[in-house]
């Protein structure tokens, strides 16, 4: 089985997570549902996939612990991967630009201005629901493949606050939104 939208999923999570608190060198821990690993995987066995990948990524990644949680896995990964992620990311990539801007208190404007600087296939949904106002994801799968929910907050002194949440293509297809 391939596993290489995993290893994008995880190393990406790991990657945001240290664009917004700081690289330190610790391990980190994140939680997976088990209908996100298998959206990612491809598998039904998800115990004996996760055993493979921790066997294909070690090089990359160290080797990789595993905890069930309720409905899925909490998947820890050692130093040596989270450093192996902050050594081999794009400091002006989209992500980066994505969440410098996000947390400058702008416009939901110019947080799509981001997307559009990285591709010309930006697709932005007004939503009507409670939950956000905006999907804007890229339509061609560059420079990533992720589903970006936004919501722009008036703060009291007028000022903007945008927050998000992002998903993969089937976890927000799974939401139902």
């Amino acid at each position: 089985m391939d596993h290489k939208r995993l290893e994008k999923n995880l190393c990406d999570n790991i990657l945001e997570a240290q664009i917004k608190l700081g690289y330190d060198g610790r391990p980190m821990s994140l939680n997976y549902t088990a209908a996100s690993l298998r959206h990612l995987t491809g598998a039904e066995d998800i115990e004996t996939e996760l055993n493979a990948f921790a066997d294909e990524v070690s090089d990359r990644l160290g080797r990789l612990t595993f905890r069930s949680i309720r409905d899925g896995c909490c998947i820890t990964v050692p130093p040596e991967g989270t450093a192996y992620v902050h050594e081999n990311s794009d400091p002006n990539g989209f992500l980066s630009r994505f969440i410098e801007t996000v947390r400058s208190h702008t416009t939901v404007e110019n947080v799509i201005g981001v997307f559009r600087e990285f591709s010309d296939e930006v697709e932005v949904r007004e939503m009507d629901n409670e939950e956000f106002q905006y999907l804007v994801y890229f339509k061609n799968g560059v420079p990533d493949d992720y589903r970006y929910c936004l919501t722009d907050e008036e703060e009291i002194d007028g000022s903007h606050h945008i927050t998000y949440h992002r998903f993969i293509a089937e976890d927000y297809e799974d939401l139902g939104f």
